[in-house]
């Protein structure tokens, strides 16, 4: 089935459509919600409202750019509704702790992305939020204070702060391993 005819039958609410597309989809998309969520259960929850939102408006879609473009923004939009009506926003950790130290390129190279993505877990909403939203969706400064309304300074101070913190996390895991 081609994805022009997915997108008509779920336009139909076709059921059958609708699953093919959720098989399709949503492990993709799961693995961005584990990225803004702080669980695996907040993940699902995250994942489950996104996809009500996409079979709400998949009529919309104009068949322009990548349609698994626009189901992940759909994805990413409803984990920061979900992070907005949380009371742990833009958090302010102090980074005493974490000097500005050098990684070699090697230290990179050992770390599979399953590590990678638990470290970036373990970071501070703020953080992980505005970290996830550059460093892996791709977004500028400017479009990550419009979506969480805040100034494009705390933007690019919490990327900097979070990257200092994986390095310093970084370091501990090698340190382990050692």
């Amino acid at each position: 089935m081609t994805e022009k005819e997915l997108i008509k039958g779920c336009i139909q609410e076709d059921r059958y459509y609708q699953q093919e597309l959720f098989r399709r989809y949503s492990g993709k998309m799961l693995m961005v919600c584990l990225r803004y969520a702080r669980h695996e259960m907040e993940a699902e929850d995250i994942l489950q409202d996104a996809f009500i939102k996409i079979f709400d408006n998949i009529a919309k879609f104009e068949f322009k750019g990548s349609f698994e473009g626009w189901i992940r923004r759909i994805v990413i939009n409803t984990a920061l509704k979900n992070y907005s009506r949380k009371s742990f926003k833009q958090e302010q950790i102090g980074l005493d702790n974490y000097p500005d130290l050098p990684l070699e390129p090697e230290i990179y190279a050992h770390l599979q992305e399953e590590e990678l993505l638990r470290l970036i877990a373990k970071l501070p909403e703020g953080y992980r939020l505005v970290f996830n939203l550059n460093a892996i969706e791709g977004y500028s400064h400017k479009e990550i204070a419009d979506m969480l309304g805040i100034q494009e300074s705390t933007s690019r101070s919490q990327l900097v702060k979070a990257r200092k913190m994986l390095q310093a996390m970084i370091i501990d895991l090698q340190k382990i391993a050692v």
